[in-house]
């Protein structure tokens, strides 16, 4: 019999607050983070505004020596760490290390490092080049470093499938409790990309809106939007067997129920139009937990700003829910954080946590007027109502679709 998982900490860092409450709190002001890039010259780029982590100083969370040996997407995964396990009251001296895994995902790992020894090998000769640049560029070192930070010595992995990279790091790590590989699983996704490669390469997809209006750049499901911001940070949750979890008194925010997944197959950027394969994942998500489709009362979208997945998400919450689909409040988180690629799932999956704890579902920021085949309900105002089971959607370059399903935990 498969195990019941529930998550029992929560950790953040995002463009609209270096903590959980700070990123909720903004969420529910409907303020977003989105301005000038100021980590590098971005004069000749068209892309003007990012998302960007503020006022973050990897020295308060992390000793120095630790910290400098730490590309940014791996600090923002410890910072958030820090707070989930905080916020968890797991204690490690208490628990058998081999049983605490880890499943941290990144899209990209870190373009800095790879920037930085192409400009030293440019500039000072190949030999010149840090030995530190792969194990602070690969994208499973943060999983790795927050193994190492905390002393978690049982599964760790990463999995990476581009934007759906932290949904599946918490789906997978899900699975692992479900079997009993582990007793506590530290997941999430982290990502850092707001670079000179980062910036150019998805303009060079036409995937970056042009706006240069921080109100009217990132416009889930608006008829106006014109794709997505940039953005980065890191979100975590501790998942935690349900007996575990109980015996030592955890608090629980919520249960993970189900987890589905499928593939497009179709083309290495573009989703596939039906919208079949998205729609495939969430109906194997919510038939995963043991529930009705009509159970399902929110939706946090993967909801990009581009043109081409507000659509094909839209068609494929219509094939997966059929007539129920209008009775569906759907957000898109991205309205004010903008997209975290390998991190967005996780900070979404906390959105989601945190609508079953309050009650409260966040507005689509900047939505307006929707076209003609976006006719759901996509939160152009916040709504406050129970929410028993939320689903969080996440979809990837290269066809990857990711849904997780979130219940209000109840005794059995």
């Amino acid at each position: 019999m498969k195990k019941r998982v529930v998550i029992t900490g929560i950790g953040a860092i995002t463009p609209v607050g270096n903590t959980v409450d700070e990123y909720w709190d903004s969420l529910k002001e409907g303020k977003h983070g989105f301005g000038p890039i100021t980590q590098f010259d971005a004069s000749a780029y068209k892309c003007k505004l990012v998302g960007e982590v503020k006022n973050f100083v990897a020295k308060d969370y992390i000793d120095p020596k630790s910290a400098r040996r730490m590309a940014r997407f791996t600090q923002f995964a410890v910072k958030a760490t820090q707070e989930a396990m905080a916020d968890s009251g797991l204690d490690m001296t208490k628990e058998d290390a081999y049983r605490v895994g880890t499943c941290i995902g990144s899209g990209v790992g870190s373009l800095q490092e790879l920037e930085n020894a192409y400009g030293t090998i440019l500039t000072k000769g190949p030999l010149r080049v840090s030995p530190f640049v792969v194990p602070m560029m690969i994208s499973n070192i943060a999983a790795g470093n927050v193994a190492i930070q905390f002393g978690l010595k049982g599964k760790s992995i990463d999995v990476v499938t581009a934007c759906a990279s932290g949904t599946n790091s918490i789906g997978e790590a899900f699975r692992t409790i479900q079997y009993g590989d582990t007793d506590v699983m530290v997941a999430g996704g982290c990502e850092a990309a707001v670079t000179p490669i980062g910036i150019s390469t998805f303009d060079s997809l036409t995937a970056l809106t042009s706006s240069t209006d921080p109100d009217r750049c990132s416009i889930p499901f608006d008829k106006d939007r014109s794709g997505f911001v940039l953005g980065e940070g890191a979100g975590i949750v501790i998942l935690e067997e349900l007996e575990h979890a109980k015996a030592r008194g955890a608090k629980i925010y919520a249960e993970l129920s189900g987890y589905g997944c499928s593939s497009d197959a179709h083309h290495i950027t573009a989703p596939e139009e039906s919208g079949e394969g998205p729609a495939v994942a969430m109906t194997n998500a919510v038939k995963d937990a043991g529930l009705p489709l009509d159970a399902v009362q929110y939706i946090n979208a993967h909801g990009t700003s581009t043109h081409l997945n507000d659509l094909v998400e839209t068609r494929a919450i219509k094939k997966a829910f059929g007539d129920h689909a209008k009775d569906i409040k759907i957000n898109s988180t991205k309205s004010m954080t903008g997209h975290l690629l390998g991190a967005a799932g996780a900070i979404e999956c906390i959105a989601c946590v945190k609508s079953i704890e309050e009650g409260y579902i966040h507005r689509t920021r900047g939505l307006v007027e929707s076209e003609e085949e976006l006719d759901l309900d996509y939160c152009k105002e916040p709504c406050e109502m129970d929410v028993d089971v939320a689903i969080s959607n996440s979809l990837g370059f290269g066809g990857h679709n990711a849904c997780i399903v979130l219940q209000k935990y109840k005794e059995q």
